[in-house]
Formats: structure tokens, C-alpha cells, sequence
């Protein structure tokens, strides 16, 4: 809110939790789910000075709490689930409405030794965030959420077993101005709570779809707008809980229906000057594509890098196996290596002149779902604009156009996480040069065990398919 203040030090700390006796806290795991506890004010307050142990199997197990088929270097039997350290960030400060107004914090995590933990959501990100600042850049951003409702509790789900699920409103009908009325207390307490969470959104409104809405959350910088994307998440599904109301973030709940996105704006602004460094001051008459005209070196290498390196990075962006579900030929859901300006089919959309004001100039990726982590999804997009940033990359693909084929511009992207695995863990991957050995290991380690657990399942449509028939 306008006038909150986040406390800078313990005394200013102290101070704002003066008539409280309880805070919660919160880390976000190699999923993008929030793992925290409530803890006594005494406690909290000592933990603010030293940090805290917490159980180091967020990063042993998956989404479903069960250990992965093989040991992550982080956490396993091996060594006990040992404790790693929770750091208290006082600049996260938030109060929860739907819970009272508990005061609320994220933490992030160091390992044993007290260095940073590497696959920690929030420090992976703020890590390219600090190499961008030390080249005289803020990275910016904002971030654009569809999902589905459905008018279920978890017991329901349960029962159901996901299947012949009630839409909260039936057929399709995208910005609407009536459907929000059949659901208006949930609907406006979403956009009402998430501004009392220091969670502002830009808009919120029906999208295509049964039940679908759509956020644009505020733009702010890169480091803040994930925390915020991983809050507002918590938000809709906090606030549906009161009205018998289950939100969805999966990719593709139905197969007959579009995807659900996360469409990620991104912008770097000089720390010097506060202009967007994506702004060309003059149109370049030279420039290799008319698209580019109005596009800075900086962003168009910046462009280049993340272009070239989306084919190895996969896993960042769509991270399940219901993710690929959405990739499909024939639909607004890109899955070829490509760029145009603004182009809503390619996977990386580039806005700015002369459609948009030069101070609007930014890069849409429009590759993830609304099931991507938004803290290793930033990272990585930034991650690669920075090695075309270091490495002077130009384009090398051409812009999507009216006239082009999809097809023939560039690579296919991977049709599964199978597959986006292995390109992102091989030796040569960009994923490696970018986001480091360590991390990669250890990331491919989760997204092969989902891709296990999927081939041990047998599922409703083998049933439906084989029980009888065969």
C-alpha cells in the first residue's frame, strides 16, 4: 500500500510488531510453493538476528511431499535431511488481510557452509539480478497470469480424483463484463486483497475459457515481481478456500480447451539516467530488421541471447509434464524458436515503437504456463539476455511476420519434459553456461523424477482406453 513502510533494521522490526505475538514465514521450493511455519514473536525476533533452521527436504522432495528416486546433492538419507539456514528478509514484509493481518515474510536459503543456497528460488534470481546492477541496470518486470476456477473444495477434488470437475462459470467468454457478477465478492476481493498484500495488479478480467480469468500484476522490479507472482498464487487460492472456490495454475486442465499462460514483460532501465535502456534516442535506417528499428544494442543483444538459448532452457519455463499439453500446433501457445514484433504466435514478442511509447519498449516471452516458477523463469530470461548482453549476440533468426512459416524460422521447441530435460542437462547446454553446473544437476534430478513418476502412473484414459476392450 502507498503509505507502508518495510522496517530496514531490527529496531524499526521490533517496533512494527509491537501489538503482535505471532509471525509466519515462508521459503519457496524447487516448485514455486511456499514451505513456512507460524512462529512466536519471541522466536521470530531472534531468528530476524541469526536465521533460522529449516528442514532441508524442500529440496529432497517433489510437489506431492514424496523423496526423489534418487538422491539430491542438497538433501537425502545420506546426510540426515540436515537443516539448512532460513534468512529473514525484512523487505518482504507483508501482512496476510484473509489471515488477520499475520505479519509475513519470506526468507531464502544458505546451505550448511552459510553461502547461499544455489538452487534457492530467490537467490538464483537475485544472482543475475546483482550482475545486471554491477553493468548499471535494474531488471524489470511484470508478469500476466490466466487460470482457471473451479467450483470445488479439496475434499471435492479429492472424491473426484480431478475428473468431471464444475467449472465456476460455464463456455467462453473473455472480457467480460457481466460473468465477474456471478462471482463478485470472490472476484473484486482477489483485486482488493492482493493491493492490501503488497501485491498490486494492473487488471484483472475474464479470459476465454470456463471459469478463466486473467491478472496482470503491477510492473515493478524483477526481484519483487516474483515474490509477488508466488504471493498472488497464494492469494487465489487463500481467498477461493472461503467461497468453496479452487483456482488453478495448471498449464492445460482440459483437453479440449486452450492453456493457461504466464506471459512474462521484461525491461532493463539505466541506473543513471532511469530511461529505458531498451530505447534507441534515434530510429536506425540500418538496422538488420525493419522490427528492430526502435530497439537498443543492449536490448538487441539482450533479445538475441534469450532467443538463442530458449531451445535449452525449457524446463525453466514449463516445468511439468501437463506444460507441454499446452504447447501445441494451431493455438496462441508458441513452440518454435522464434521472435517478431508484436507478434502474439512467437515465442518471444517484442513491444515498443511505433505502437507502443519508447519508455514501454520491452520483450513479452510468451513461452511459459501459468505452472511455471516465476523466481527460476526470471532468472533464466535474464540469464540469457545477459550472455547476449556479454557476448554482443545478434539475431539470427528472422522476425515472425504474416508472410513467414512458423515451421522453417526456427528450432521445434521440446513436445515434453522428457525431452526439454535432456537438452537442458547435456554437457553443452547454454542451460549450463548460464545457470551453472550446480544448479542444472539439480534441477534435471526433479524434472526427471516427475518424468518417472508419470511413467509409472496409469492414468484415466488408459483405463477408459484398454480395461474393457482389450
Amino acid at each position: 500500500m502507498a503509505d507502508f513502510k518495510a522496517p530496514t533494521n531490527l529496531e524499526e522490526l521490533d517496533a512494527q510488531l509491537a501489538n503482535d505475538r505471532r509471525i509466519k514465514v515462508a521459503g519457496i521450493d524447487a516448485d514455486g510453493v511456499l514451505r513456512g511455519k507460524v512462529m512466536s514473536k519471541e522466536k521470530f525476533l531472534s531468528a530476524a538476528k541469526t536465521g533460522f533452521g529449516f528442514c532441508s527436504v524442500i529440496f529432497g522432495w517433489d510437489i506431492v511431499d514424496a523423496n526423489y528416486y534418487r538422491d539430491s546433492a542438497f538433501s537425502h538419507a545420506g546426510n540426515g535431511f540436515a537443516d539448512i539456514e532460513a534468512v529473514i528478509d525484512l523487505s518482504s514484509f507483508r501482512r496476510i488481510p484473509w489471515e488477520g493481518n499475520i505479519p509475513f515474510f519470506l526468507v531464502s536459503f544458505n546451505g550448511a557452509d552459510g553461502k547461499p543456497l544455489s538452487v534457492c528460488p530467490r537467490t538464483l534470481l537475485r544472482s543475475v539480478v546483482d550482475k545486471f546492477r554491477d553493468l548499471g541496470y535494474e531488471p524489470m518486470s511484470g508478469i500476466e497470469y490466466e487460470f482457471f476456477q473451479f467450483k470445488e473444495t479439496a475434499h471435492s477434488l479429492a472424491e473426484k480424483k480431478g475428473v468431471d470437475l464444475q467449472a465456476l462459470t460455464p463456455g467462453m467468454f473473455g472480457y467480460s463484463i457481466t460473468r465477474p457478477s456471478l462471482n463478485q465478492e470472490y472476484f473484486y476481493k482477489i483485486f482488493d486483497q492482493c493491493e492490501e498484500l503488497r501485491c498490486d495488479l494492473e487488471g484483472l478480467h475474464t479470459e476465454t475459457g470456463p471459469g478463466v480469468y486473467e491478472a496482470a500484476l503491477a510492473y515493478t522490479t524483477a526481484s519483487e515481481i516474483a515474490d509477488r507472482a508466488t504471493l498472488f498464487k497464494l492469494a487465489c487460492k487463500n481467498i477461493g478456500v472461503q467461497y468453496g472456490i479452487t483456482p488453478s495454475f495448471m498449464a492445460k486442465p482440459y483437453a479440449n480447451q486452450p492453456g493457461t499462460s504466464g506471459h512474462t514483460h521484461v525491461s532493463l532501465v539505466d541506473m543513471k539516467t532511469g530511461k529505458n535502456a531498451f530505447t534507441r534516442d534515434e530510429e536506425d535506417p540500418n538496422a538488420p530488421y525493419a522490427d528492430i528499428r526502435h530497439l537498443s544494442d543492449v536490448g538487441r543483444h539482450f533479445l538475441a541471447g534469450v532467443v538463442e538459448g530458449l531451445p535449452d532452457v525449457m524446463p525453466m519455463f514449463c516445468p511439468t509434464i501437463n506444460s507441454y499439453k499446452r504447447l501445441v500446433e494451431g493455438v496462441w501457445a508458441p513452440v518454435t524458436q522464434s521472435w517478431g514484433f508484436e507478434n502474439r504466435v512467437a515465442s518471444v514478442r517484442l513491444i515498443g515503437p511505433p505502437t507502443a511509447s519508447p519508455k514501454a519498449t520491452r520483450i513479452e516471452f510468451r513461452v511459459p504456463g501459468a505452472d511455471m516458477h516465476p523466481h527460476y523463469a526470471l532468472a533464466t530470461i535474464l540469464a540469457l539476455g545477459l550472455r547476449g548482453i556479454e557476448k554482443k549476440l545478434e539475431l539470427n533468426i528472422p522476425p515472425l511476420d504474416e508472410k513467414s512459416s512458423r515451421e522453417f524460422l526456427g528450432a521445434r521447441l521440446a513436445k515434453n519434459l522428457r525431452t526439454a530435460t535432456e537438452l537442458f542437462k547435456r554437457k553443452e547446454s547454454i542451460a549450463r553456461e548460464v545457470l551453472g553446473d550446480e544448479f542444472v544437476d539439480h534441477y534435471a534430478l526433479t524434472r526427471e523424477h516427475e518424468c518417472k513418476v508419470f511413467d509409472e502412473a496409469v492414468t484415466d484414459w488408459e483405463l477408459k482406453r484398454y480395461l474393457e476392450m482389450v
